[in-house]
C-alpha cells in the first residue's frame, strides 16, 4: 500500500494506539468496573487485526475496474469480520465458561462498532477521491 492509502486509517491506528495504553495502564479502573483487561486487550488486538484485513480487502477492490468488486470485497469482508469476531468470541466463553467477563465482552462489541465506523469512512473518503467509484 502506498502512502494515500495508509493516511485514511490513520484514526484506526489512533484508535488501537489508545485502546491498548489504556488497558496497560487503567489496569486498577477497569477491574473496579469490572472488565478483564486481558480481554480488552487480546478483543481489541483482534478487531484492528480484522479491520485492517477488511480494509486491505476493500482498498483492492477499489482500484479494480470491475464495479461489482466493490460489493463483492464490501459483503465478503463484513462476513470475514464478523465470523473471526464470534469465532473468537465462541473460543473465549468455551475456554473460560463459567469465568466469562461479560463486561469487557460488552466493551470489545463497543468497539466493534467503533472500528467498523472508522474504517467505512476511511473507505468513503477513498471512494469519493475515486473518480468512477
Amino acid at each position: 500500500m502506498n502512502k494515500n492509502a495508509l493516511q485514511p486509517i490513520r484514526p484506526l491506528l489512533l484508535i488501537f494506539i489508545f485502546i491498548t495504553a489504556f488497558c496497560l495502564t487503567g489496569k486498577k479502573w477497569l477491574a473496579g468496573q469490572g472488565i478483564d483487561h486481558e480481554v480488552l486487550l487480546v478483543g481489541n488486538l483482534v478487531l484492528f487485526a480484522v479491520s485492517m484485513g477488511a480494509y486491505w480487502v476493500n482498498y483492492r477492490s477499489l482500484r479494480s475496474t470491475n464495479p461489482q468488486s466493490s460489493v463483492r470485497a464490501m459483503y465478503g469482508s463484513f462476513m470475514i469480520k464478523f465470523f473471526v469476531v464470534a469465532i473468537a468470541a465462541f473460543i473465549y466463553i468455551m475456554m473460560e465458561k463459567k469465568n466469562v467477563n461479560k463486561g469487557g465482552l460488552l466493551v470489545c462489541a463497543g468497539l466493534y462498532v467503533i472500528y467498523t465506523v472508522f474504517e467505512t469512512r476511511a473507505l468513503m473518503g477513498l471512494a469519493r477521491i475515486k473518480k468512477d467509484a
